[in-house]
């Protein structure tokens, strides 16, 4: 019989280290949705981190790394992997095909500004680019998993429906509905869910609508 190896609990100094490291993104987010990711100096995001400079140097090294861990701790937050997990595990095509549409929501109502500071950071450097490329990657091939899960339902081809999906996240589409007109994010995800079902479904699939109301 094989034993379980368990992981040592980390130090006291490890826990500090964390525990630093999440209140120098805490920091950075705040002054990247406020005044810009370009414009935002390490310095800056120091003296708001209550922290020395060299302390930022030394746990991250770089902008591009604070901006790595407020992405991964908005998705931990969002608990996005496991919600995609149960989207999944729905019985019904109509229940994950609004399944896909709760996800999207709850993603970006758990932290829109992290989607703001991300996509504003796709003008930096190159290796800025390729980490956020590689984020949006993540992203989308869940949400093309979601969508094949429904590929037997679909009345247009997978990968036209999967990019109707892609076109709806776009940031400009929740930021004008939710930030700037003012709907609640459940409007906005029963918008979504519907306009899903009419785009992708044949309409003997489709139940009622409920509309943004």
């Amino acid at each position: 019989m094989s034993s379980r190896v368990n992981s040592p609990a980390p130090t006291y100094r490890q826990e500090q280290a964390a525990a630093t490291k999440r209140r120098i993104a805490e920091a950075a987010q705040r002054l990247f949705a406020a005044d810009g990711y370009a414009s935002t100096s390490l310095a800056a995001v120091a003296e708001a981190a209550g922290v020395a400079s060299r302390t930022v140097y030394a746990a991250f090294g770089t902008k591009r790394e604070i901006l790595n861990l407020i992405c991964e701790s908005w998705l931990e937050r969002a608990d996005a992997r496991a919600l995609a997990a149960s989207v999944l595990a729905e019985e019904s095509a109509v229940g994950r095909l609004r399944g896909a549409a709760h996800w999207l929501t709850v993603l970006y109502s758990t932290d829109f500004d992290v989607v703001q500071i991300l996509d504003a950071a796709m003008d930096e450097d190159a290796d800025t680019r390729t980490l956020l490329r590689s984020k949006l990657r993540g992203r989308n091939r869940v949400m093309d998993g979601l969508i094949a899960s429904v590929a037997s339902e679909l009345a247009l081809p997978l990968e036209q429906a999967q990019s109707i999906f892609r076109a709806f996240a776009a940031a400009g589409v929740y930021s004008e509905l939710v930030i700037d007109s003012g709907w609640t994010p459940e409007q906005f995800e029963n918008w979504l869910s519907d306009t899903l079902l009419h785009q992708l479904f044949a309409p003997a699939v489709m139940p009622g609508s409920r509309g943004p109301h």
